[in-house]
This record gives C-alpha cells, sequence and structure tokens, in this order.
C-alpha cells in the first residue's frame, strides 16, 4: 500500500495556504518553486483538490489558489480522497470461489471473503484516524515541531507584501 506523492505535497501546499488572507491566493508557480517540483505536477494536483472543494482558484494573473473551507475542517482523509479516489485500498478479486470445492461443486452456497472484510476494516480504521487529523493540527504540530525561524520564512516566502 502506497499513496502517491501527490498526496505529500498537497498536504504541505495547503498549510502554505493557512495563513494566506482570505481575498488573497498563492500562485501554483510559487507553490512548485518553493517545494522544487514542476508547476504541471502540481497543477493536477491542485486540479483534483479544487474539484473536491479543498481549494479554490482565482483567475487572473494575480490569480492563484486558497482554501476553501477552514483548516480546521480540512481532514488529512479529505486531502488523500481528493488526490488517490474513493477506490478501496484492498480490491478483492473473491479468488476463494477458483477454489478446489468450489469447482468440484462442492460447496456451491455464496459465502462472504473474510479476508475482504477484515481488510475493509482495517481500511476504516486508518480513515478514521486520518479523519482525526486537520490542517489546523498539522500547523500547530509543525509549529511545535521546526525551527521558528523556518516557520516564519515560509510564511514570508508566501505572503503578497514580501514580493
Amino acid at each position: 500500500m502506497q499513496y502517491s506523492v501527490g498526496v505529500e505535497y498537497a498536504l504541505h501546499c495547503l498549510v502554505y495556504l493557512i495563513d494566506v488572507p482570505s481575498k488573497e491566493s498563492v500562485g501554483i508557480k510559487d507553490l512548485a518553486e518553493f517545494q522544487g517540483l514542476s508547476e504541471t505536477f502540481l497543477s493536477k494536483v491542485f486540479g483534483k483538490l479544487s474539484k473536491a472543494g479543498i481549494v479554490s482558484s482565482v483567475p487572473g494573473v494575480k490569480g492563484g489558489y486558497r482554501l476553501s473551507k477552514s483548516p480546521e475542517v480540512i481532514t488529512f482523509w479529505d486531502v488523500v480522497e481528493a488526490v488517490e479516489g474513493p477506490k478501496p485500498i484492498f480490491q478483492c478479486k473473491n479468488i476463494k470461489d477458483n477454489g478446489y470445492l468450489y469447482r468440484e461443486g462442492c460447496c456451491s452456497s455464496p459465502s462472504f471473503c473474510t479476508i475482504n472484510l477484515a481488510m475493509l476494516e482495517a481500511e476504516e480504521k486508518m480513515r478514521d484516524y486520518l479523519r482525526s487529523k486537520t490542517l489546523s493540527w498539522l500547523n500547530e504540530e509543525l509549529d511545535r515541531v521546526l525551527p521558528k525561524q523556518i516557520r516564519k520564512d515560509t510564511k514570508k516566502y508566501f505572503s503578497k507584501s514580501s514580493i
């Protein structure tokens, strides 16, 4: 199981948008440059975030993106689902139905796949955990674990007044 790097970049970039005043936005070029990746890649990620209602795009020369919702309500799961889609991680193929007893007609009664049920239950627990972590939580954690100067410089980088 592995989420794409798009999830990680999305979460990082969304944190940068927290302190952007509600009437302003941050351009995809600035976000991509700060992260050291291509604008094309990040544009695709932000297209998915926009479609999910997590960010809104601001058209024009001074346009960009801003959060559509409060960081207190945007969860890690919202971001994962926006970037990766809603499909479950485990894809049961019902291979038990190809087993010897089923092929020989011995056991014809349909049954649920116990493996699939366990995997889906585990995924739901993971989703619940990711739903408990918000952008606000991440922002507070970064304030706690990163050097204050890094946080200050990051906020300054995305501040329109520093341009």
